[in-house]
Formats: C-alpha cells, structure tokens, sequence
C-alpha cells in the first residue's frame, strides 16, 4: 500500500516513526511519503515538509502565521491529489489535518486517525467532522474511547505508543553518559523546556532560577532537534550543560525533571523521573485557552489519565521561583518523592501492556481487506 502520513510535531514523529516501522513488517511492499522529523526519514520513504516548519503555538502566533498555514494546506491538498495514496494516515495535529481529512474523503481515499485531537478538552463539535471524514479513529488513551463512543463514533484504544518506545530502549550506564555528554560528577536535574523557540525562552528563564537552592545539583537542558544548539549557548555555564537528541537517556540519568506540559510530562513519568509540570504561555493566549477548555481540571497527560493530581503543575502566576523550589524539593527527596513513583507504576497499568503500533498498522491494513 501506499501511506501518506502527516505528523506536525515531535512527538508526532516519535510514534509516527514507531508506526512506520510496524507497518513496514506486516507490508513488505509499503511506500511512504509524509510530513514529520528526522525519525520519520530514518524509516524511508519521502519527506515532503518538515515538523520544523508547521508548528505554531497559541492563538497569537497561529494568527500571526496563518498564511504559511494556509499555504501549507494547499500544498498538502495539492501534494496528495497529485500521489493517490491508498490511505492517509493523520498523526494528532487537528487544525491542519481535520482539512486534509475532509479533502481526502472527497478524493475516495481511506483516512485514518491515529492518536486523537484533545477534543475532550475543547472544540468536541469537531466530533462531527471525524465521524464525516474518517473512516477508522484510533486512540491512545483509555477514557477517549468512551468519550467518541458517547458520540457514536466507532473507536478502537490501541494502547500508548509511547510504552513501545521505551520498552526497546537499552539499558544505559550513568557515569558514561556524565563522560561522554562533559557533564560533572553531581545528580542531574534535567529541564524539559519544549520545542519552539518562543516557550524555551520563556521556560528556561523561569527553570533556571531555581539554581541557588540547588547548588548540589548540575542542571541539564534536553535541547530540541528543531533548535541549532547555538541557541542554547547563552544559557550553559559550568554547571548547566546542554545535550540534543537523547531526552530519554538524559531523563534516565536524573533524579529529578522540570518538564513544560506536553507529551514530555507523561514520557518522564514513564521512564520513572519524578517531575514538576510548568507553563506560562502569553496572557491572552491563556486567557482565550481557559474560556474554551470545557471542566479538565488538569494540564499534564499523567494527572488526565489517572484523574487525580500525581505531579505538581505550577501554571501561569503559580510558576514562579518560590514555588518551582518548594515543589523540587518535594520530588527529590521525600515523602512525595516514594509516592509519586509508586503512582507512576499505577499509570503504566492503566496504559495497558506494549504493541500499539503493531495494533494500529493492524487496523490500518483491515482497511484494504
């Protein structure tokens, strides 16, 4: 078969990559051609645009972009009327793939929906555009099956993808890590500040004040394979370093993470890193998100999943110095430190066991039967 894949985003890339792979073993002829990230090309086939150049966060910069938005959506229509794939496979990434599903309806093409917009959260109206336009909804979360079932939408869970890809990870040596990376001898505490370059900014500066309370600590920034590491200079001294493309060995090797909310919050408590979950975006862009988000009393994917508050998250006025101190003393040493990590063990259960990128290519390949 021929598969069109759009992913917007890194993490889109992560599991749209895993996906890929398992697609690749059950379909010896596979083609692909698909917007995503450097682990996407690893897999083969075609890149047509990068995730660097889609993604846009909050309401402000989306307006200030909306022609290069608008633009890549043309293209995207134009790119897939002019390939014909036998299947169009959307990664998360809503304002611009709900577009492209309506598009390749219309063209006869089998569309599928592989890790669900947040529509629990807001926009729920757009349930009526996927039970429109495609054709099979898989999704990630246990309570989002019930939620499209509520609205007579067939939905398969086909488990986390995220537990595939740390499940293959091998097992890592700290001290060499320390070596190879020039990081010193003291417990690492690893700050997650995002991707763009707009909220690592703003991020960074708030994480890294904390630095005086912590003196027994070095301070790592897991940079974003989006961002040059000359970005990141300005913010490196003798004890804060700085590695790019090993998130996940970086997090392995601390003892603690400050982590912007995001697929970042759930991928830390999956590798067992007790955490403190920040966000401050612009005032008008937070003040338009909280009139439209409908009753989610959380941020981070960890507290939504398990439905109680497992992690701290200091969110706009909360995140302050005074407050990411308090709540990093917490999850380093402690009382809340034991508890959060017998949580997170919790979490992987209700997450269901490995294979959910070999049960969403089985969905995706039923669809030609």
């Amino acid at each position: 078969m021929k598969y069109y894949i759009i992913a917007g985003e890194a993490s889109g890339d992560l599991h749209g990559s895993n996906l890929m792979k398992a697609l690749k073993e059950k379909d010896s002829n596979a083609e692909f051609r698909f917007w995503g990230g450097d682990l996407m090309q690893k897999q083969g086939g075609t890149l047509v645009k990068h995730y660097r150049d889609l993604a846009f966060m909050g309401f402000l910069e989306v307006a200030m972009n909306l022609r290069t938005i608008l633009n890549n959506i043309k293209f995207c229509k134009e790119d897939i009327k002019n390939n014909k794939p036998d299947v169009l496979i959307l990664v998360d990434y809503p304002g611009f793939n709900l577009r492209i599903a309506k598009f390749a309806k219309e063209l006869g093409i089998k569309v599928v929906y592989y890790i669900s917009p947040q529509l629990w959260a807001w926009k729920e109206g757009r349930v009526e555009i996927i039970k429109k336009y495609v054709d099979e909804m898989m999704v990630i979360l246990p309570f989002e099956e019930d939620f499209y079932h509520k609205h007579g939408v067939k939905s398969h869970f086909v488990g986390h993808p995220l537990l595939d890809a740390i499940s293959s990870l091998q097992e890592i040596n700290i001290e060499n890590f320390k070596s190879e990376n020039g990081l010193n001898e003291k417990e690492i505490i690893a700050l997650l500040p995002g991707s763009r370059k707009q909220e690592v900014e703003k991020m960074l500066e708030i994480m890294l004040s904390v630095r005086p309370y912590f003196e027994n600590y070095q301070f790592v920034i897991a940079g974003a394979p989006s961002l040059d590491k000359e970005f990141y200079q300005k913010y490196v001294d003798e004890n804060v370093h700085f590695v790019s493309n090993k998130t996940y060995d970086l997090l392995r090797c601390s003892k603690a993470a400050l982590v912007t909310s995001g697929t970042a919050t759930l991928e830390t408590a999956l590798l067992n890193i007790p955490e403190v979950v920040c966000y401050r975006g612009s005032k008008i862009s937070y003040a338009i998100a909280k009139r439209l988000v409908k009753n989610i009393k959380y941020i981070s994917l960890v507290n939504l999943i398990m439905d109680r508050e497992v992690v701290k998250e200091l969110i706009q006025n909360e995140l302050n110095t005074q407050n990411l101190v308090k709540e990093l003393n917490f999850v380093v040493e402690g009382k809340k430190r034991s508890k959060m990590l017998q949580d997170f063990k919790l979490l992987r259960e209700k997450l269901g066991g490995e294979g959910a990128s070999e049960n969403a290519a089985d969905v995706i390949l039923n669809l030609k039967k």
